[in-house]
């Protein structure tokens, strides 16, 4: 004769839950997710899958030789715009005067009326040269004012701010030179402004063809201004 079981307490956790099924038994009513597995299932740890078809990897930023990202296309136009403005209003403190002399110099001598005095309507050839003169060494002071203030921004302005300019420091880019390690020397800082400044004066469509020589130089991304003084403008912010 079999002896009855205890009986169960009231309140007991086996009594409320019920049977406990054995480990790793499947539990009753439990449906296991369907579909196909993971294609990476089963990988080791710290696996990333790969990107989807079709998808294109971010663009790989350059770097300068000694580790910092080179300035993009956009940000140097931005910081060239930006200090060819600056330039533009400090220019004017001495240009406008120039020009205004050359506007009392042609109304004193139209008023006069001196440079048509022969019998035959004819500007008088002293009157005319002098006029003329006078207005080529207008244009002689407005261009020398302009070189010497591009000099003095780009390459003493610039040295004393470690390769920095006002538009630069906005767009936070800074030249350096190519070799790391080696100081930026006003030989270098006059080199970039002569290649840059003077030969686009003088020389047709070479500052677009200077500017816009870093979109294909590879792999430092430089205009024809850097190549002369080997040096990089490189992000620093």
């Amino acid at each position: 004769m079999t002896s009855p079981s205890p009986a169960t307490p009231p309140g007991d956790p086996v009594q409320l839950r019920g049977p406990v099924p054995p480990q790793g038994a499947p539990v009753p009513g439990f449906v296991p997710p369907q579909g196909p597995p993971a294609p990476w299932a089963g990988q080791p740890t710290g696996w990333v899958p790969p990107p989807q078809q079709g998808a294109w990897p971010p663009p790989a930023v350059p770097f300068a030789p000694n580790g910092q990202p080179l300035a993009s296309f956009a940000d140097r136009l931005l910081a060239y715009l930006l200090d060819g403005l600056i330039l533009g209003l400090i220019g004017m403190v001495f240009t406008v005067p120039l020009m205004i002399l050359w506007m009392v110099t042609v109304m004193d001598w139209t008023a006069a009326n001196s440079g048509y005095s022969d019998a035959y309507g004819q500007p008088v050839p002293d009157e005319f040269f002098q006029l003329f003169g006078t207005m080529m060494v207008v244009f002689a002071g407005i261009i020398a004012v302009n070189i010497a203030l591009t000099y003095l921004y780009l390459v003493e302005y610039q040295l004393r701010k470690g390769g920095e300019t006002v538009g630069k420091r906005v767009m936070k880019l800074r030249v350096i030179k190519v070799q790391p390690g080696e100081l930026l020397t006003r030989g270098d800082l006059t080199k970039r402004w002569a290649v840059e400044r003077m030969a686009g004066i003088f020389v047709p469509f070479f500052s677009y063809l200077d500017g816009f020589w870093q979109l294909w130089d590879k792999p430092l991304q430089q205009c024809l201004h850097d190549k002369a003084a080997k040096t990089v403008v490189v992000k620093v912010g």
